[in-house]
């Protein structure tokens, strides 16, 4: 990191107040020194490295400068004396449903320090969204939308939008695209040749697609497709075992009931759970590879994976419940209903299943694929917001050191001058222990300083919210 000097400040501070008076700044914005705030004293903690005893500036919700303690300062900035305070860049959320219920998502996101959300299931309301929260109508965090979930004949999950050829499913494409989608959300079900025109059709349309390993399709061919990431830890033990050739003979020989869909799902995860038994590291050295070249992530949400391997009333005590609506207990518990293990040997057997294809995603880390913090909020006992912090915890559990985990979490951001202004200080090294990441003291965000009582309001204003009546809404999740 290097420092920036006190001419380069003022020189960024004139642009500004060019800017302003041509009337380009958006109310608020920074056009004196009186709209400069700056963080003194703290330790910088970002992918590009430590950094103790720094300076901070903002202006015009990015970061200005970036120095020692004594860097000065122009006249009439609001200076926060940090020391002994951890900064790191604002967290982000790769696997996100609820948007939609912005007065619970969107703060709880924030005030646990969650600047940017993968919205994983897009529809006409949170593409709206997307443009209020962009001009400053809603605050919220910045919203990267997907499309409406894309899968083939028998999927799983109502309301999925079923194509059951390639043609189809290139039109799902190019009305994605017209819909104003970031990206393309593919499922389980889609057929290799379904699947391989939707790839084709997002490289003509330049738009990536992102979601669910197909049943149908290895990881490492659908990743050759395009597949920029993979979610859940699916598909992931089938393609580095010993036995996948045999495994997917038999996913392709189970019996299929249009009424019950699901139950081949489970199957299909029972022959999952049988794979990861017969794991070659061989395997996953040259799958790594492949991901590598084609530049495809991991979005393991183990988080999520960990409620579904567990007893259905695990976490139904969870304090968090004060956050969410209502209606959620009892969608929740209907949703485990089929998924949770019953007996004592199943929830061995999910146990240990869990562990193994943890500790794949960190061997797959370690020969270089890029993992991604995702918490599918919205699911059992999986909140907005808070989770990240979880998911963060399992990432250390599963093999990763803190510092890979943060990186995932923050997609390997730097707080350097002309970035965006998405910062969160912490109470203690998150380097020495991730855990720390839940000790905010401050963030900030979009011009504002969330500092402790800005973040205890926002709570009290979520578990307010959460106790009045929401109108009837389809559960949008996975």
């Amino acid at each position: 990191m290097t420092d920036t000097t006190r001419r380069a400040v003022l020189a960024w501070l004139a642009g500004l107040g060019a800017a302003a008076g041509t009337g380009l700044l958006a109310p608020g914005a920074a056009g004196a020194s009186s709209d400069v705030t700056a963080l003194r004293g703290v330790t910088l903690v970002d992918s590009a490295g430590i950094r103790p005893n720094a300076t901070i500036v903002l202006a015009d919700n990015r970061i200005l400068a970036v120095g020692s303690r004594d860097l000065p300062l122009p006249r009439g900035s609001a200076a926060l004396e940090l020391a002994g305070k951890f900064v790191i860049p604002g967290l982000w959320d790769m696997h996100v449903h609820g948007a939609f219920l912005d007065r619970i998502t969107l703060p709880l996101c924030l005030a646990n320090g969650v600047t940017g959300i993968r919205e994983m299931w897009g529809f006409p309301q949170i593409y709206e969204l997307r443009q209020r929260i962009e001009r400053g109508e809603v605050f919220g965090p910045r919203l990267v939308v997907g499309s409406t979930i894309i899968d083939g004949p028998h999927s799983t999950l109502p309301g999925s939008l079923i194509v059951a050829t390639p043609d189809e499913g290139r039109q799902a494409v190019r009305d994605a695209k017209a819909q104003g989608a970031d990206f393309v959300k593919v499922y389980s079900y889609l057929d290799r040749p379904t699947l391989a025109a939707i790839a084709d059709e997002c490289a003509t349309q330049a738009i990536t697609f992102a979601g669910h390993c197909s049943d149908h399709v290895a990881m490492g061919d659908a990743s050759d497709l395009g597949q920029r990431t993979f979610e859940h830890m699916y598909g992931l033990p089938l393609a580095t075992s010993t036995r996948e050739a045999q495994l997917r003979q038999a996913i392709a020989d189970l019996p299929l009931d249009p009424a019950d869909s699901f139950a081949w799902f489970k199957q299909v995860l029972e022959l999952e759970r049988r794979a990861a038994a017969s794991h070659s590291r061989q395997k996953a050295a040259v799958l790594a590879k492949r991901l590598r070249r084609n530049n495809s992530a991991l979005c393991p949400t183990m988080v999520a994976m960990r409620v579904y391997a567990s007893p259905a009333d695990r976490f139904a005590n969870d304090p968090r419940m004060k956050y969410m609506p209502s209606f959620y207990r009892d969608l929740w518990r209907d949703q485990l209903a089929r998924w949770a293990p019953v007996t004592q040997e199943e929830t061995r057997q999910q146990a240990e299943f869990l562990k193994r294809r943890m500790e794949q995603v960190a061997e797959m880390h370690g020969h270089g694929v890029e993992v991604l913090v995702g918490t599918d909020a919205g699911n059992p006992y999986s909140f907005s917001g808070f989770s990240v912090h979880d998911e963060l915890e399992l990432l250390v559990e599963a093999g990763l050191s803190p510092r890979a985990a943060l990186e995932a979490g923050t997609r390997k951001g730097a707080l350097t001058p002309g970035a965006e202004a998405n910062l969160v200080v912490l109470d203690g090294n998150p380097l020495e222990d991730i855990r720390n990441t839940r000790r905010i003291h401050t963030v900030l965000t979009r011009g504002r300083v969330l500092g402790p009582a800005e973040r205890r309001q926002m709570l009290a204003d979520v578990e307010k919210a959460a106790q009045e009546p929401f109108p009837p809404v389809q559960a949008r999740c996975c």
